[in-house]
Formats: C-alpha cells, structure tokens, sequence
C-alpha cells in the first residue's frame, strides 16, 4: 500500500496549472511552491495521462514558441497603429 500524500487533489492540479501556463521553468514554480522538481514533473505527467493529452514534441514547441513571438509583435505593431492614428486624427482635427 503506497503513502498518503501530504498534497491534496486541488493543490496538485492548481500545482500543474501553475507551471503549465506561468512560462516559468518547472524547477522554479516548483521551488515556488515547496515541493520537488520530480514531484511536480510527475504530477504534470499524471495529469496528462489521466486526460489523454499528449506533451507536445520539440518541434510542436518550437512552433509554439515562434507562434507566441509573432503574436507579440502583432500586438506592439497593433499598438504602434493605434498611437499614429491617434496622432494623425489629432493633428487633422488641431
């Protein structure tokens, strides 16, 4: 018969939720957290199996990466756009 956890269910998937979608390393959300690395890489393990989910594969990541580093500069040049309009229309106007 295995140990009892001393981590409850909804600290773990809080635990997992945290280190997937902070874009922090894992190390440092579990460090954060007071646990061990192994602990929350298998509890993140886990969770995907019991979901069905599969970890994504280095190129998946690779794309993911470049995806989100295209959305930012989307939105900066977005930014950009909204600032100049602004400007023009004030100057047209003023």
């Amino acid at each position: 018969m295995g140990r009892r956890s001393k981590f409850d269910v909804e600290f773990r998937c809080q635990a997992v939720e945290m280190a997937g979608v902070s874009g922090r390393p894992r190390y440092q959300v579990a460090a954060d957290l007071g646990i061990s690395d192994t602990t929350l890489a298998k509890w993140m393990k886990q969770q995907n199996e019991d979901s069905g989910e599969t970890p994504l594969t280095i190129s998946e990541r690779e794309e993911l990466e470049m995806l989100r580093s295209e959305k930012r500069e989307w939105i900066m040049e977005r930014e950009i756009l909204k600032k100049s309009t602004a400007f023009w229309v004030k100057e047209l106007n003023g």
